[in-house]
C-alpha cells in the first residue's frame, strides 16, 4: 500500500463529477436492488454522473466499480471524493474500485476485472492503492456511531450476512433504548417485506403519520389500553421508514422534512391528549396536579430540544454523543419512546394520571441532566479544551 496516500488532498473542482463505470455483471439481488442500480443510486448521492449516454470516454475522471461487490457507504463517498485512488478489499489482492483520469482508466480496467490482483502491479500504476479501512472512517458521523468501512462480495458472501450488514450500517448508534434493543430484528423483516414490494419510505411514514393522529385521538379519549399499541406501532413504522429509505437508497430531502418533521411535532400533542383523556378519570389527589404536570412537559420538551440544539450550534457535535456517560443517556432520556414506555407500565396498573406525573417528573430530571453537560461543555471550551465525540478515533489519537 502507499503509505503517503492518506495525506493526498480530495480531488479539485474539475473532478467533482466523475462519471460512473460499472465493470462487469452481478445478478444476486439485495433488498430488492441489482447490485449496478444499488451503485447507481448510491454513487449519484455522492455527486458522481451516473448518466451513460453523457460518458463519451473523454471525461475528466471516472469512478469505475466492480457490479459483484458491495461497499459500504462511506467508501462510496469517500472513493467518489478521492482522485488517482485504487480501493481494494481488506486483504489488498482484489480491486473493486478506483476514481482516475478517463484516460488512464485502461490502466486499472484488467484490475477491475481479474479475479486476483497482483498488489505489486497495482502500486506500480502509480495511483493510491487502498484497503477500506486506509479508504474509509471508522466513524459515522451523521448516524452517530462507530462503524467499520465494509467491501463485500455478492457471491462470496450470504444474503443473511449482507443484509445484516447494509441494515446495522443504516441504523443509529445513539438513540433510545426501545429503538435500539427492540426493534431492530423485527424492523429488519418488515423492512425487506417492503422492500420487495417496491413500498416507498414515504409511504411507510404517511402509515406512521396516520397511527399518530389514531393514537392522539384515543388518548384525547381517554382509552389509554388501547392507544397505546397503535402508539408502539407508529414508532416502529418510524424506526422501518428510515431504514427503508437507506438500505434501498431512495432516502430524499423530502423524505428527511417529512419524517422527522412528524417526529419533532407529533410529542406535544400526544401528551397534551394524554393529559385530556386522564383528567375526568385522575384521582382527587392526582387531579390538581395534572396541569402543572401538562406544563412541566410541554416546557421540557421545547427547552430540551433548545439546549440540545445550543451544544450543536456551541461545539459542532450532538450532546448525546459527546461522552459515554450522554451516549448512555441518550437511551432513557426524556424523548418520546422512554416517556411512553412510563406511560405504558402505568396505564398497565391501572394508574394512567400517575404515568403522566411520572413523565414529569422525568423531564426534570432530564432536563437538569443536559444543563449540566451543556454547562460542563461550557467551561472545558472556555479554558481551551476541545469538545469532541469520543465515538471519533481521531478524539483518543
Amino acid at each position: 500500500m502507499n503509505k503517503n496516500s492518506r495525506s493526498s488532498s480530495p480531488v479539485d473542482p474539475i473532478n467533482a463529477r466523475p462519471h460512473l463505470v460499472i465493470v462487469g455483471e452481478c445478478d444476486i439481488k439485495l433488498w430488492s436492488l441489482e447490485p449496478a442500480e444499488r451503485h447507481r443510486r448510491s454513487f449519484a448521492k455522492a455527486g458522481v454522473n451516473v448518466d451513460e449516454s453523457e460518458f463519451d470516454g473523454e471525461s475528466a475522471t471516472v469512478v469505475a466499480v466492480r457490479a459483484d461487490y458491495l461497499l459500504g457507504p462511506d467508501l462510496i463517498v469517500a472513493i467518489a471524493a478521492r482522485s488517482n485512488t485504487v480501493l481494494t478489499t481488506t486483504e489488498g489482492d482484489i480491486a473493486v474500485a478506483a476514481n482516475v483520469p478517463a484516460a488512464q482508466l485502461k490502466t486499472v480496467l484488467g484490475s477491475l476485472q481479474a479475479t486476483r490482483s497482483d498488489p505489486t502491479i497495482l502500486n506500480e500504476t502509480g495511483f493510491d492503492v487502498m484497503s477500506p479501512a486506509e479508504l474509509g472512517s471508522s466513524y459515522d458521523n451523521a448516524l452517530r456511531k462507530r462503524a467499520a468501512p465494509f467491501v463485500l462480495s455478492y457471491s462470496d458472501t450470504s444474503i443473511d450476512d449482507l443484509e445484516t450488514k447494509t441494515f446495522g450500517a443504516a441504523y443509529k448508534g445513539a438513540t433510545d433504548f426501545v429503538t435500539k434493543w427492540c426493534w431492530p430484528k423485527p424492523a429488519r423483516i418488515v423492512t425487506r417485506w417492503a422492500a420487495a414490494r417496491g413500498i416507498s419510505p414515504n409511504s411507510v411514514t404517511t402509515m406512521s403519520l396516520v397511527l399518530t393522529l389514531v393514537a392522539l385521538w384515543l388518548f384525547t379519549k381517554g382509552h389509554f389500553l388501547s392507544a397505546i399499541p397503535i402508539a408502539w406501532a407508529m414508532t416502529f413504522l418510524d424506526t422501518v421508514d428510515g431504514k427503508l429509505a437507506r438500505v434501498t437508497v431512495t432516502s430524499s430531502a423530502w423524505g428527511n422534512i417529512y419524517d422527522h418533521g412528524i417526529d419533532l411535532i407529533h410529542p406535544p400533542f400526544w401528551w397534551y391528549g394524554w393529559y385530556v383523556g386522564v383528567l375526568p378519570i385522575a384521582s382527587p389527589s392526582v387531579a390538581s396536579s395534572l396541569e402543572p404536570a401538562l406544563w412541566v412537559i410541554l416546557a421540557g420538551y421545547l427547552i430540551g430540544r433548545l439546549l440540545e440544539g445550543l451544544f450543536v450550534l456551541a461545539f459542532k457535535i450532538e450532546t448525546h454523543i459527546w461522552q459515554p456517560v450522554d451516549y448512555f443517556f441518550r437511551t432513557i432520556t426524556a424523548r418520546r419512546n422512554p416517556n411512553l414506555a412510563i406511560l405504558t407500565v402505568a396505564s398497565l396498573v391501572g394508574r394512567p394520571d400517575l404515568g403522566f406525573l411520572g413523565v414529569a417528573a422525568w423531564t426534570i430530571i432530564s432536563l437538569i441532566f443536559h444543563a449540566i453537560r451543556l454547562l460542563q461543555a461550557a467551561l472545558i471550551h472556555v479554558r481551551g479544551g476541545r469538545i469532541e465525540s469520543w465515538l471519533n478515533p481521531q478524539t483518543q489519537s
